[in-house]
């Protein structure tokens, strides 16, 4: 697991060559910082630090580096981004790739180098057999959506790193306001840890005040004054999104992909699918399918089939009637809650 090998990293316990791959970019940028940074001091960089795009650049140039010795230090770091090489996607290769010295420089690494290579991949091509030598001779992160248990980990132990606790329930309600998107956690912990510099400990209030909410998230909440038949509520949300300049298309299509992940996962609970299940059939997170299997129970089958095709029918208007686009919407949250 991600968090395992960056424990290593910070023993410095280095491995000669990594590979990361997987769809979430943040564990891969945060892997690939968590190296340069203890490996290398600021001055060794300029001269023992280089990146290649191996869709701009053949992978001998990259090999020929890193076994070159590293100037003025004990060690140097390679990043090679981009390996279409290891996966089945269809990619215009620009570039054509010496894999034969590859998969024998993983065999024998430079024992000076750490080769770092960066797929951001959702699967590797598992038949060839440079992925098979990946495997075998690299030390592997997958960065793949980390499951609600694993996201409260992870705050928990940013928030340490960052020298503040939270209180459990403070997690919950960062992870409602936020959603899960780790760039925005890991910024929204920063501002946390700058207020609370003194105190030390973060409880739901202090988020409530400070926690910015994501769009999906007034989404959603507007979502759950819809379930509650609160339209004042509802079209107080609303109308600060507008506020906000946020385009009513946008508030239109982000409504009606709530209520679709409601349907869905209504359909796949009765069909008896647990979250985890439906969490990776719907590609997408754990922690949204929880929210939507909560919401879901405010409706039946026949509710979500009328609001589908209310919001199906409001699309069209927006698309190609002349009404104006807000007032569509503020009509539309009228019918909703009937």
């Amino acid at each position: 697991m991600v968090l395992d090998v960056w424990k290593k990293i910070k023993q410095r316990e280095f491995a000669p060559i990594y590979l990361l791959y997987g769809t979430e970019a943040f564990l891969i940028n945060e892997t690939k910082q968590l190296l340069l940074n203890t490996v290398l001091g600021e001055e060794e960089k300029e001269f023992n630090f280089a990146a290649y795009d191996l869709e701009e650049t053949p992978i001998e140039l990259a090999l020929e580096d890193a076994e070159t010795f590293p100037f003025l230090g004990d060690r140097k770091v390679i990043f090679l981004h981009n390996p279409a090489f290891l996966t089945a996607e269809k990619t215009k290769e620009k570039v054509d790739h010496n894999l034969t010295r590859f998969e024998a420089y993983l065999k024998e690494p430079a024992p000076y180098t750490i080769m770092v290579i960066s797929a951001p991949y959702e699967k590797l091509d598992e038949r060839k057999k440079i992925t098979k030598e990946m495997k075998r001779n690299a030390e592997i992160v997958e960065a793949k959506k980390l499951n609600e248990f694993e996201l409260k980990n992870w705050v928990k132990t940013r928030a340490k790193s960052s020298g503040i606790e939270f209180e459990q329930d403070a997690i919950d309600q960062l992870l409602a306001l936020s959603g899960t998107n780790m760039f925005m956690l890991s910024s929204e912990i920063e501002k946390l840890a700058l207020y609370a510099a003194e105190k030390k400990r973060i409880d739901v209030t202090i988020v409530e005040q400070l926690v910015a909410r994501s769009l999906e998230q007034n989404i959603f909440t507007l979502v759950e004054k819809v379930v509650q038949r609160k339209l004042d509520e509802a079209l107080r949300i609303y109308f600060d999104l507008l506020k906000q300049n946020e385009e009513p298309i946008k508030i239109l299509a982000l409504l009606a992909g709530q209520f679709r992940l409601i349907y869905q996962v209504k359909e796949l609970s009765r069909r008896g699918y647990g979250q985890q299940q439906i969490a990776g059939y719907l590609k997408t997170h754990p922690f949204r399918v929880k929210l939507a299997l909560g919401q879901a129970a405010s409706f039946t089958d026949e509710d979500l089939s009328h609001l589908m095709g209310l919001l199906a029918e409001a699309d069209y208007q927006m698309k190609t009637g002349g009404m104006n686009k807000s007032l569509l919407i503020e009509m539309l949250l009228f019918r909703l809650k009937k």
